[in-house]
């Protein structure tokens, strides 16, 4: 049997912590990245900590003719984690057609694909998104979908909704769609961590850029929710943790004799953060003192939401081992490596 994974988007921030962890499970990554959304450091920091050379495939996963050519060189591949997407909330309502051709595009030509050369195995990069402002918490799998926030966050519900088409088809496709809450930090040996572009707009790289001195202070979008500071709170779940759910969801697929087969799973920690929480935990870990404003609430941005993953505990035998301070001092470490 093939131990090879095909890793679309394996130099980016959740893809490269997955290639680790595939390889520490005994598995052959190959990635797939056309650098639209990382950088090639990430390759030589993920050789650095698995001590040997990742096979690499520089190209776009909307390219039919180079995913084919690809597959064709590589032979029998025993499943595929499918992270390439265009991930920016804000500029997807900018730029729609964009977003729709390049997340959902290159999820077709894949699937093609997949039948052609008989992969049939697919792990599915989705999101929390798709469940907007839930009605009770926490959501399970089973907690109703709410209408898209943005062009982002539908591409994340289309997909998943053509990968579970496909399943029920008569075609042999086994397919899991893992429903992200927030990923931060880095791998422990700050070899690999996330490099947003520009001025980031996830909160934890906004907290290490003030800290550094890069950006000149933080500010909290609205202080006025209904939580228990007044800030949003969100499900912080620490990157290797979500990488380790990835080679989990592999290892289901692999352990199923059924031909078809689509399920869900949460990958979060179970339990929610506000932003303070976050900004004082880091501030704990640190000894350092940040600075931070409170500014008007940021439209579309969601109350709170946090994940119930129990069915991801029980199922894929998975479970995070790693805290909030542990997340925040590995992407202070990760900081501290880019100056």
């Amino acid at each position: 049997m093939s131990d090879k994974i095909i890793v679309t988007g394996g130099a980016g921030y959740i893809g490269s912590h997955t290639v680790v962890e595939l390889v520490q499970a005994g598995y052959e990554p190959i990635i797939i990245d056309n650098f639209a959304n990382a950088e090639k450091s990430a390759i030589h920091g993920i050789q650095q900590i698995v001590g040997k050379e990742i096979k690499l495939y520089e190209g776009d996963c909307n390219d039919y003719s180079f995913v084919r050519d690809m597959l064709k060189k590589e032979g029998a591949i025993a499943g595929i984690i499918h992270f390439a997407a265009y991930k920016a909330v804000g500029e997807s309502v900018r730029k729609p057609l964009q977003y729709y051709k390049n997340n959902i595009g290159s999820l077709l030509v894949l699937l093609d694909l997949m039948l052609e050369f008989k992969i049939s195995k697919l792990v599915f990069s989705s999101s929390c998104t798709v469940y907007g402002q839930p009605d009770e918490l926490p959501v399970t799998e089973l907690t109703p979908k709410k209408p898209a926030e943005s062009p982002y966050g539908n591409t994340k519900q289309i997909s998943e909704e053509i990968i579970e088409d496909v399943v029920k088809s008569p075609l042999p496709i086994k397919g899991i769609a893992l429903r992200y809450f927030n990923p931060i930090g880095a791998h422990p040996s700050a070899k690999i961590g996330e490099l947003p572009l520009g001025v980031p707009n996830n909160l934890v790289p906004y907290v290490t850029q003030t800290a550094s001195g890069k950006l000149e202070k933080i500010t909290i979008f609205g202080d006025d929710y209904n939580t228990i500071d007044g800030t949003c709170i969100r499900d912080y779940i620490h990157v290797v943790d979500l990488a380790r759910a990835h080679v989990s969801a592999i290892q289901y697929l692999e352990s199923k004799n059924e031909t078809s087969l689509f399920d869900l799973f949460n990958v979060g920690t179970g339990q929610g953060n506000s932003v303070l929480e976050v900004i004082k935990t880091f501030e704990e870990v640190t000894g350092l003192k940040l600075n931070y404003t409170i500014g008007p609430r940021r439209p579309g941005d969601v109350e709170k939401v946090y994940a119930d993953v129990s069915k991801a505990n029980r199922l894929l035998h998975w479970k995070t081992i790693f805290t909030l301070a542990d997340a925040l001092k590995d992407a202070w470490r990760w900081q501290q490596t880019l100056g």
